[in-house]
């Protein structure tokens, strides 16, 4: 769990850098630097989007994931965790009107909690890094992971706010389960499924950017549940295959 513990910590002290930072900033650098995180958000999300081994499954995944994530309102469940984390960070501040100060801090707390905590989560390295963590205690992917995501976190924390910070929260639950977990399912993680997953990922981090460019509001977590869409058809089409081929 020390691979885990270290990615957190990187988080933490990038957001802090980047709360800092934000503070000093006038309103015209703030876009800015929006604009400069959303650019790099999007182009490591095309990077990541292109590795898919099989675009019918990342179009189907997102299809019917985006379907599945708006009809149990996925969105709107973390959009009310977002809120409660930020009443509990918020409630001491009171030279703003309460109710607006709420009003304000829930809705940039928790775009930015659900933004970055997808950003620093999905992809390739979460996952492969976590597993050689666990079972090899290779630390190396993690490690490097840490300082990418520390330098993505001081960006995000200066264009969305405090909220990026607690997405450590995420990274915890997440890649301590993998790396806890890793034994048992490493044998069942092909690198087809990192593939596809990586893919998906990808283009949900897109998504992500095209928000913090103000293009388009998307709900990004209504997309999550194509991650295990895409599992879902890895594991299955084969064997679906092997039936009509039979």
């Amino acid at each position: 769990m020390i691979a885990v513990f270290v990615n957190c910590f990187a988080v933490l002290v990038g957001s802090i850098f980047g709360l800092l930072f934000a503070k000093k900033f006038s309103d015209e650098l703030s876009d800015m630097i929006q604009t400069a995180a959303g650019i790099v958000t999007v182009v490591l999300g095309i990077q990541m989007a292109f590795k898919y081994d099989n675009i019918i499954f990342l179009t189907l995944s997102l299809i019917l994931g985006g379907i599945i994530g708006y009809i149990i309102d996925i969105d709107g469940a973390i959009l009310r965790f977002g809120n409660f984390l930020s009443k509990v960070v918020s409630k001491n501040q009171k030279d703003v009107p309460q109710e607006s100060l709420e009003n304000q801090n829930n809705k940039n707390f928790a775009y930015a909690f659900l933004n970055s905590s997808v950003l620093f989560c999905v992809g390739a390295m979460s996952i492969v890094g976590s597993f050689k963590a666990g079972i090899e205690h290779d630390y190396s992917i993690i490690f490097t992971k840490s300082i990418l995501d520390g330098f993505m976190a001081i960006s995000f924390a200066a264009a969305m706010g405090i909220g990026t910070a607690f997405s450590i929260i995420t990274i915890l639950v997440y890649q301590g389960a993998l790396t806890l977990l890793s034994g048992v399912i490493q044998p069942y993680v092909s690198d087809l499924l990192i593939s596809e997953l990586t893919a998906c990922g990808g283009a949900i981090i897109v998504m992500i950017g095209i928000n913090l460019l103000g293009l388009k509001k998307i709900k990004t977590a209504n997309y999550l549940p194509a991650l295990v869409f895409e599992c879902l058809f890895v594991v299955l089409f084969p064997i679906v295959k092997n039936l009509f081929i039979q």
